[in-house]
């Protein structure tokens, strides 16, 4: 995000956050505890506006000092094969990957959580 943006904004994913204006910074979101953090060296987060990210560094304040910034990584990329499983669906009934394979593939879709 932008530092021209505030966190409400940035929760809604107004355009404003995804916008250079003169003087605003890139910016880290974190949207678990919807906060805004500033972050230094701005080089790091060059090239990953609105990307979901890991940041490890030193907090001060607001302010992340940075050592470094990686793309997160969550679930299968896509075309990757998916590990064999075994879980209970609603009826109770185990269900695998095999079980649930049909005549042209299978899709799965793991929903973590809302945020309501």
């Amino acid at each position: 995000m932008y530092s021209s943006c505030n966190a409400d904004e940035a929760f809604n994913e107004s355009p404003e956050c995804f916008r250079a204006t003169p003087g605003a910074k890139l910016s880290l979101y974190d949207d678990t505890n919807r906060v805004m953090y500033s972050l230094e060296p701005q080089a790091l987060a060059t090239g990953h506006l609105g990307d979901s990210v890991t940041v490890r560094g030193t907090l001060d304040g607001e302010t992340i000092h940075a050592t470094s910034l990686e793309l997160m990584s969550i679930g299968l990329a896509v075309g990757q094969k998916a590990p064999n499983f075994s879980l209970h669906d609603q009826f109770g009934r185990t269900q695998s990957l095999d079980s649930l394979k049909g005549a042209n593939g299978t899709v799965l879709l793991f929903f973590r959580s809302a945020d309501w």
